[in-house]
């Protein structure tokens, strides 16, 4: 049981930080790390309770032993209590005092760990077979580890791993070996790593509380120097390499690799990942790649071996050059990544050439989706699927989902992602407050799909949220716990990254709302009778996602710069009636450059390589978006609320004033109450409606409030743009667009 693991005993958080450790009948006795104690003096033992029983010879006091190896009285016990209970002593301070064996060696005042006493070097530890009570802890199966069999297991001498700080120690029930990782001074230990088997699983377990580190840090100055490190996984890589005079760094396994240690590379010119030949080898590149390494990292495979380790075993007097020679035919990440991306542009593409040459790709994929047996939802659907491909931009189109319990939002949502590659998304149906802090999970050109956000409301998740929204990435500086005390800690999750939440709400927190679209799901009867029939249709078609998938594959591969040659036109089109706008325009613009990305078969090139929107890419977003962008800068109502508001009026018309209650609104929408009290509550927000009951669980008094605005169009028609076109000159690209079954290496 590792002593990493919050069920481990007591007595193995104590006999992993003891020296010359040796079981005796049941129980152990070690040297005093109290005094300078070079024959053991210090009885260990295990009481029925779990406690750890201590006992020094030489009459320390318990308080300086448990302080000499860096714990507290509190770590001795199995449940971490003070205090009496159990058999156990109260001291003056509350500490719990530990009694030694049944039979001390000494005066019996100081057979009680914890008072005071004078250490006497010369006291003798008792004789083992005194002590025949004591059971036996731990089996005798365990197979050990010692240091001379790590020194056989490596190629190395004892006496050069016991230079890098590497010792022999006990380990729960076996020997292992003990590797101290330093800081980059090289004088403070940050962590410690126990290697407990030489071929058996787990073979590395690590100290309680302790958080990984690269290994070697002491010497990432030294490889600034030289220019390179070479990034290895595990310690036994590292050993090897320093033995042979390299700039070497160990990563703590092959999934060890954390995001935040690239700025304790910095200055180091070129990284050398050494990628073993297996699953593990591919997993630690792909970790190294996807970090912010990858603009000065380069693979390293070696041919006919696994590892530095084994390099040196089959060829010690050649092990530099021949490493030299691996990392010399290194191949850069771009490099690699290219190739990659090319290959697998050429293999999407030739799934999905006829679905990418479609003149109107989203009208094809909600004729795909309704054929399934989604009903209804059009523009919410395809406003989702514009959305989730606006992941290649630098800003990608967010979006809230919103509707009544069982309205159908979440089924929406996730169908609507069937048609995307898993690479697209990572969805959650809750996230803590500090998820997007500290997920490892990767963010960038991705979206986060949350169901059911009922608590997004939380002012830290709402602050990570807004950052990464409106920054494309995100940055949090904390104070964290470690086994030196408290240090500083930066935190970056690299984006951009799109957001899709789906709720009950009709607002999220304002500083969300206005940084999302925000969609509505239908609550009309009409609607629900379309979704019964879906419900009941025995012969729904299987859509066939493949081409779909591979559609969106070949666009995560290829070109994703667009140009819209109209931008400025269109900008100078649209009324300045809110500053909201700013945001909103914007967004306009990413669903248009998604729509040409989408479309970029049928669609010019520049002679910079760019994707030339047209003005039918306009035609397809205003169709979608207008109402929602002068909804959102209150030019325009939408006509749920406006339905609901007319209602309101007709009815208090009817009772000649009188204050209407929700019955009889939700009779005249022919909605449930459930769907009309949305409805309300949405016109309640804007002003349009009142209610004039403020006794919370009353009844509502429903009385018509603001007058409605007038609508305003917002976003102008295609035809404005296209004769303001004419009017100026705007000089479109070539008709040049890319042939990825022939070379789309060039895009």
């Amino acid at each position: 049981m590792s002593i990493h693991d919050s069920t481990g005993r007591p007595i193995d958080r104590v006999l992993e930080r003891l020296d010359n450790v040796r079981q005796h009948n049941g129980y152990f006795m070690a040297c005093c790390p109290a005094h300078d104690d070079h024959e053991p003096s210090l009885s260990v033992d295990e009481g029925d309770d779990g406690r750890v029983l201590l006992h020094c010879f030489a009459g320390c006091a318990f308080e300086n032993i448990v302080a000499a190896i860096d714990l507290e009285p509190k770590d001795l016990f199995v449940e971490a209590k003070l205090g009496g209970g159990g058999g156990s002593n109260p001291s003056k301070n509350g500490a719990t005092v530990q009694h030694p064996p049944d039979k001390p060696h000494g005066d019996a005042e100081n057979t009680v760990a914890g008072a005071d006493a004078t250490p006497d070097n010369s006291a003798t530890p008792p004789d083992p077979s005194e002590y025949p009570h004591l059971r036996v802890v731990g089996g005798s199966e365990a197979q050990d580890c010692t240091l001379d069999a790590y020194a056989e297991y490596t190629g190395l001498s004892v006496d050069f791993l016991k230079g890098l700080g590497l010792k022999e120690i006990h380990y729960i029930d076996q020997k292992a070996v003990k590797m101290p990782y330093f800081d980059a001074t090289g004088s403070e230990e940050i962590c410690v790593r126990f290697r407990v088997s030489l071929a058996g699983t787990p073979k590395v377990k690590t100290r309680k509380g302790d958080k990984h580190k690269l290994y070697g840090l002491w010497r990432i100055e030294e490889a600034r120097k030289a220019g390179y490190a070479i990034l290895v996984e595990g310690e036994s890589d590292a050993h090897v390499g320093w033995h042979h005079g390299l700039s070497v760094i160990g990563v703590p396994g092959a999934t060890g690799f954390q995001s935040d240690w690239v700025a304790e590379l910095d200055g180091v010119e070129k990284i050398y990942a050494v990628v073993e030949p297996d699953e593990g080898g591919e997993t630690f590149w792909q970790r190294l790649a996807a970090s912010d390494l990858r603009e000065r990292l380069y693979r390293v495979d070696l041919d006919g071996v696994k590892d530095l380790r084994d390099l040196h075993q089959q060829i010690a007097s050649g092990f530099k050059q021949r490493l030299r020679d691996a990392c010399r035919r290194g191949r850069h990440w771009l490099d690699i990544a290219e190739g990659e991306a090319h290959e697998r542009a050429r293999e999407a593409w030739s799934r999905c050439e006829d679905l990418a040459r479609s003149e109107n790709i989203l009208e094809r994929f909600y004729e795909t989706l309704k054929a399934s047996g989604v009903a209804g939802e059009r523009h919410t659907a395809m406003i989702l699927y514009l959305a989730l491909t606006s992941r290649r931009l630098d800003r990608p189109v967010s979006v809230a989902v919103k509707g009544p319990s069982s309205g159908g939002k979440s089924y929406l949502v996730e169908r609507v992602l069937d048609y995307f590659p898993q690479s697209a998304c990572y969805a959650l149906t809750a996230m803590s407050e500090k998820t997007l802090a500290y997920s490892e999970e990767p963010i960038k050109h991705r979206f986060l799909v949350l169901y059911e956000a009922h608590g997004m409301n939380g002012d830290f998740q709402t602050y990570l949220i807004r950052s990464l929204l409106s920054e494309g990435r995100l940055r949090y500086e904390t104070i964290e716990k470690t086994s030196k005390g408290l240090r500083p800690r930066l935190i970056e999750r690299e984006g951009p990254t799109g957001l899709i939440v789906t709720t009950t709400m009709e607002k999220l927190h304002p500083e969300n709302e206005t940084r999302m679209l925000s969609l509505s799901v239908t609550d009309t009867r009409e609607q629900t009778g379309q979704v019964l029939l879906a419900l009941a249709e025995e012969e729904l078609a299987e859509p066939d996602l493949e081409p779909w998938v591979a559609l969106q594959e070949w666009i995560e591969a290829g070109a994703r710069r667009v140009t819209i040659p109209f931008a400025k036109v269109l900008a100078e089109k649209v009324p300045p009636v809110a500053v909201r706008l700013r945001r909103d325009f914007n967004a306009v613009l990413s669903l248009i450059r998604a729509s040409a990305i989408l479309h970029q078969v049928s669609r010019d090139h520049d002679d910079r390589g760019r994707i030339v929107a047209e003005v039918e890419d306009y035609r397809m977003v205003r169709e979608l978006v207008a109402n929602l962008v002068a909804e959102g800068v209150d030019a325009t109502v939408s006509a749920t609320v406006r339905a609901t508001v007319q209602a309101v009026r007709k009815l208090v018309d009817d009772q000649e004033g009188d204050p209407v209650s929700l019955g009889p609104i939700a009779e005249e929408l022919e909605l449930d109450k459930s769907a009309a009290s949305r409805r309300l509550r949405t016109a309640i927000g804007k002003g349009f409606v009142k209610n004039l009951e403020d006794r919370k669980g009353k009844p509502g008094r429903y009385v018509p409030g603001d007058p409605m605005p007038d609508d305003v169009v917002v976003l102008p028609e295609p035809e404005e743009v296209l004769q303001a076109l004419q009017c100026c000159s705007v000089v479109g690209g070539d008709k040049h667009p890319p042939s990825p079954s022939e070379d789309w290496g060039e895009v």
